[in-house]
């Protein structure tokens, strides 16, 4: 099994279920900023030219939730994924809810204020994007009052995506009303097998940059 990654991104959620797992794998570092995903061979696995890319013997998987939840169906012993249906339907409910309602909003940030050449830039949508995500992530803090994981009463590969996508979120300062979620997101960053965080993977992206 083989993940092509680049530490700061999505790539994040598959190294944390294949760690949680326990499985040996290959990493295989894709450098975004030095164009290495628009490469012929990294474009014939995933024409999109993003990452996670996940290998495992014929199968190539792209997409970071899609590499998650086949993950936790080939180990289902590790119950990353809830056996019950009605548990299970609720575990795709929130990966929906995490890509959907709060990593969009995301997205449109990071795109109008870093990604999107400077010209191109709306700052208005900054503000049209955090006035979206701040009642969705609402929704999240009121579900997990109470709460040690998402769904049930075990860890799952939807505490990973989520956990991920409110330290995304923390960073550009939209968990402020949220106490919650941030102990929540804490906690799970805490277990042992938890991945960087990505403000340190961004430092590990610009200390290796700076020793090359």
């Amino acid at each position: 099994m083989k993940l092509y990654e680049f530490a700061p991104t999505r790539s994040i959620r598959a190294r944390w279920t294949l760690q949680e797992l326990g499985i040996p794998f290959d990493a295989e570092v894709v450098n975004l900023m030095a164009g290495e995903h628009r490469s012929p061979e990294f474009l014939a696995l995933n024409p999109a030219g993003k990452l996670p890319v996940l290998v495992d013997g014929d199968l190539v998987l792209n997409e970071s939730v899609a590499i998650v939840l086949y993950l936790a169906d080939k180990y289902p012993e590790k119950r990353l994924l809830p056996a019950d249906p009605v548990q299970r339907a609720e575990a795709q409910k929130w990966l929906l809810f995490a890509a959907t309602e709060l990593e969009q909003p995301l997205w449109r940030m990071a795109r109008h204020s870093m990604l999107y050449p400077e010209e191109k830039r709306l700052p208005a949508d900054i503000d049209l994007a955090r006035e979206d995500f701040a009642p969705m992530v609402q929704i999240l803090e009121a579900h997990m009052k109470g709460r040690e994981y998402v769904v049930g009463d075990h860890v799952g590969v939807v505490d990973f995506v989520m956990a991920y996508t409110l330290d995304w979120a923390e960073m550009v300062g939209l968990l402020d009303d949220c106490p919650t979620l941030r102990a929540y997101m804490e906690r799970m960053y805490r277990r042992p097998q938890a991945p960087l965080r990505i403000a340190d993977a961004f430092a590990c992206v610009r200390a290796a940059q700076a020793a090359g």
